[in-house]
């Protein structure tokens, strides 16, 4: 178990790697540092779809910075952690659920027994998603900043109803495993950069493709019949945190205007319906804010710098 640091982007100082065993039997490997002196406690992030810890070293350092220590994990199926299917490079999950126990069993052998408290969330797209799944019922986190929440379908060509009914049939009739149309078996690539829709940075488009020359076993192409089945599932789920009277752990959704991977809009209206969530956008950013050029990485920064104002410093 290791983690792949490149010139440009080094393991951030005091970074150290693991693997834990989850209870349905899945290794997932996971990264913590105890942070600089005069601490405010741990931020835990949560990625997205297909990525892998790597990618986070540029805001471990920030948070670093912050007097933040880290918790980062893999999820199953992705990064250093065990696939689900033979076929390495299918992104698939039958259920949300499978995400569900990946969080709880991180904070209960990772977070919570080896980490400074108090505890911040950070979490981007579908680690958004999985966050929101639960986090009315666990009382964790004293705050949490979520980037790009996937709560909502982006437009697409299809209707959205003509992409629900394709998924659940091919789930139904054991075809999930079928990639979903998009980038099939292609994982993320230095010439891919223009025309993309995650961020508009090319240095740092092409710093997470570096990685993957260099650690190709990390990549992941796109997502299977059945891993968008049971996203379309789990989106459906959230409308339960509409009947919540208020969430106990404050929430800000940092929202990218020129996103056409997941639904700003539906993260707005989200935002407005359930108390406890307040959001902010970023006008003309793409989908990956953290990898977003340095005008956008600012004003994330500023959005989660001044939400966690009051956090106590721990000496």
């Amino acid at each position: 178990m290791q983690l792949f640091g490149l010139p440009g982007n080094e393991v951030p100082s005091g970074l150290e790697v693991g693997e834990f065993e989850t209870g349905d039997g899945v290794k997932l490997r996971y990264a913590v540092s105890s942070g600089p002196s005069g601490r405010r406690g741990t931020v835990c992030i949560f990625q997205g779809r297909a990525e892998f810890i790597e990618r986070y070293f540029e805001t471990i350092n920030d948070l670093h910075a912050r007097r933040y220590a880290v918790a980062i994990l893999d999820w199953r199926g992705q990064g250093g952690s065990e696939r689900i299917l033979k076929d390495r490079q299918r992104g698939h999950i039958s259920s949300f659920k499978k995400y569900d126990r990946d969080f709880n069993d991180f904070m209960h052998h990772v977070v919570l027994p080896d980490c400074p408290p108090p505890y911040k969330a950070l979490a981007h797209s579908t680690g958004a998603q999985i966050l929101l799944r639960s986090i009315h019922k666990h009382t964790w986190f004293d705050k949490v900043v979520l980037s790009s929440p996937f709560v909502g379908l982006a437009d697409h060509f299809l209707p959205h109803v003509v992409i629900r009914s394709v998924a659940a049939l091919a789930t139904v009739c054991g075809l999930g495993w079928i990639y979903a149309p998009g980038p099939g078996h292609r994982i993320l690539n230095a010439a891919d950069f223009p025309g993309n829709h995650l961020t508009s940075d090319i240095g740092r488009f092409s710093r997470d493709a570096r990685t993957l020359e260099h650690a190709p076993e990390l990549g992941l192409g796109g997502p299977t019949l059945g891993w968008l089945n049971a996203t379309i599932n789990s989106i459906a789920s959230l409308s339960a945190l509409k009947r919540v009277e208020k969430l106990r752990t404050p929430v800000l959704f940092v929202c990218a205007g020129a996103d056409k991977m997941v639904s700003t809009s539906a993260a707005l209206a989200l935002a407005e319906r359930v108390p406890g969530i307040a959001a902010v956008k970023i006008d003309h950013a793409r989908h990956e804010l953290l990898n977003e050029r340095d005008e956008f990485r600012e004003q994330f920064w500023a959005a989660f710098d001044s939400f966690m104002e009051d956090s106590a410093v721990v000496d």
